[in-house]
């Protein structure tokens, strides 16, 4: 079995080719295991397929293992999966699928096929990419073959994505594949076939049918990848973005006026991209790059001796951000309120090196960033996509500095994370109020006064600044309150 398996792993293929034997159950090593290993790529998920009953063949590979590992049955679906520990703590468990082989038929309406059962080859026929339909025998008699119909190892040394059917069957049946071929090319760095790539132009008004979280799983993918505006270039050259995120598309070209333009911001903003997937590979930095600059073409103006402008757009960005999560069916959580900091917040670094920065513009971006600083600022520096190395290099030293005046602010101030040390809750015990907008106004006070250096951070002089305060909205401490 010359796949680039460890020890270990062929162990374990051993042991359901075993298993299999024992059921006399034709099994076969399918998919995107056998793929990745041919191109040393590192992979836990491991796809079986067996002619007849994958439940029964799952439950007898789990209790070759001690301890037996749990087997979830999907019985509607003919699968079953396990999870197989590795033995090495640092590593993940291995992924085992069992499915039995089957024939699949698509109607138009839906990509959900009617299946029957099938043989290996009726299976291999119903996989979506020449790459993904190759299997390796389990059986005794030809144990290790590689079985490649459609020529998925040519297709692999030569780096193409091809589907084994005609492109217009394979994507009309399953739309969905249109987004896996742009992902596999995407994560594999390889290019997709002329008449492959015909097929996904010619089908993607088809993507309409397919629900919105399997849209969103594949475009997750692609922005987890180490290059991740090739798909986004590829999606939208496809007439795909154009369906499944027309907020991104509105971002595409130039527009001038006066011989003034501004630049393109769907490839600037993929430059951005690229440049945070290059720093981290923490996906939700990465979506707050593809939607940092999300709202200009709704704030862009043209001013008369100035050119164009984008006044705002960070503020507008920000309030899209949930909108687009709710849209995409992203997390409406700590994830979505991350992203949107940093688009309402990524412009305030920028503008701190164009002027005589205070410790309390320093303060109050320390506040406002609090545990996100180095996001926003690994942010603010990707969003640097001039070709004049010059001004990369003055936008970068500038960002340094700005990086170091934090540093001294926060080691003197502790600001970030820093939290008033008086509540709404005192305000109101204190003067006798209930939850309302004297309330309110009395804490951002205190806050403002802290951050602009006019008090020390202290309780005692909040609490005397709150009952300054306080006065000058006509009230007074209850009897008995006062500090």
């Amino acid at each position: 079995m010359d796949i680039n398996c460890t020890q270990q792993e062929l162990a374990l293929l051993q042991e359901v080719a075993n298993a299999a034997g024992a059921l006399n159950r034709e099994t076969y090593l399918v998919g995107g295991f056998v793929r990745d290993k041919l191109l040393s790529r590192p992979t836990t998920d491991i796809d079986f397929v067996c002619v007849g009953d994958a439940l029964e063949l799952a439950a007898a590979v789990a209790s070759r293992f001690r301890p037996a590992p749990h087997v979830d049955y999907f019985k509607t679906f003919g699968t079953a999966h396990l999870l197989l520990r590795s033995g090495v703590s640092e590593l993940p468990p291995y992924d085992l699928e069992f499915v039995g082989a089957r024939k699949e038929s698509y109607q138009l309406t839906s990509r959900k096929p009617n299946v029957e059962p099938g043989t290996i080859s009726d299976d291999q026929l119903r996989r979506d990419f020449t790459i993904n339909a190759l299997a390796i025998s389990l059986n005794k008699e030809n144990f290790g073959k590689l079985i490649d119909p459609f020529g998925g190892v040519a297709d692999l040394d030569k780096g193409i994505i091809r589907t084994p059917l005609s492109p217009d069957t394979t994507f009309s049946d399953d739309p969905l594949r249109m987004m896996r071929a742009i992902r596999f090319a995407t994560q594999l760095g390889f290019s997709i076939e002329p008449s492959t790539w015909q097929g996904i132009v010619d089908n993607a008004a088809r993507i309409r049918i397919i629900s919105q979280e399997r849209i969103t799983e594949e475009l997750n993918k692609i922005i987890d990848a180490k290059v991740p505006s090739v798909g986004f270039d590829l999606l939208y050259k496809s007439g795909l973005l154009q369906l499944i995120f027309p907020q991104l598309v509105a971002l595409v070209g130039a527009e001038y006026k006066d011989g003034q333009g501004h630049k393109d911001n769907f490839y600037h903003t993929l430059q951005v991209l690229d440049n945070v997937a290059k720093a981290s590979n923490d996906r939700w930095l990465r979506w707050a790059a593809l939607l940092h600059d999300i709202a200009k073409p709704a704030t862009k103006r043209f001013e008369d001796g100035h050119g164009w402008t984008f006044h705002g757009h960070e503020v507008v960005g920000g309030r899209m951000v949930p909108k687009i999560f709710t849209a995409l069916k992203l997390p409406l959580n700590e994830k979505m309120k991350f992203v949107r900091k940093l688009v309402e917040l990524h412009l305030r670094p920028i503008s701190l090196t164009k002027e005589n920065i205070t410790d309390s513009a320093v303060r109050r971006l320390l506040f406002d960033a609090g545990d996100d600083f180095e996001s926003l600022m690994m942010l603010c520096e990707a969003d640097i996509t001039s070709k004049n190395k010059q001004k990369v290099k003055r936008f970068l030293d500038n960002f340094c500095w700005v990086r170091q005046r934090c540093r001294e602010v926060e080691e003197k101030d502790h600001i970030r994370n820093w939290q008033p040390p008086i509540t709404g809750e005192l305000i109101m015990e204190v003067f006798g109020l209930s939850p309302s907008k004297p309330v309110g106004l009395i804490k951002d006070a205190i806050k403002d006064a802290m951050l602009d250096g006019e008090i020390p951070n202290s309780y005692e002089a909040a609490y005397a600044f709150m009952i300054k305060k306080a006065a000058e909205l006509g009230l007074q401490p209850l009897q008995g309150t006062t500090s």
